[in-house]
């Protein structure tokens, strides 16, 4: 997994971790935030390499059907470019209402 998928899926889970079970964010944190390996994470949790693998895959699903349903992540990003526009000088009120219509 590259740098910017980690970014991403943490993002994500800033927007969409309280929808997560407990041992849920649980893996997350222990994987994405606290960097510890799959074996790691099973010796702490006494489960199996393939049980941590799978509900790290279930969390990021979860995640996934999350921001496809809800679009959070694309509007923070959408209101993120037009801020900047804005400050560049580089947008009319009318386009920003467009754009924020869109949403």
């Amino acid at each position: 997994m590259d740098l910017k998928e980690k970014i991403r899926l943490n993002s994500l889970y800033d927007i969409y971790g309280e929808l997560l079970t407990e041992k849920q964010r649980e893996y997350f944190e222990y994987y994405y935030l606290s960097d510890y390996s799959l074996s790691e994470i099973s010796d702490i949790l006494s489960v199996s390499r393939n049980a941590v693998h799978m509900q790290l895959k279930n969390v990021v699903s979860h995640l996934e059907h999350y921001e496809t349903t809800l679009k959070i992540q694309k509007k923070k990003e959408i209101v993120k470019a037009l801020m900047y526009k804005i400050d560049q000088s580089a947008i009319t009120i009318d386009e920003i209402k467009k754009e924020l219509e869109k949403m």
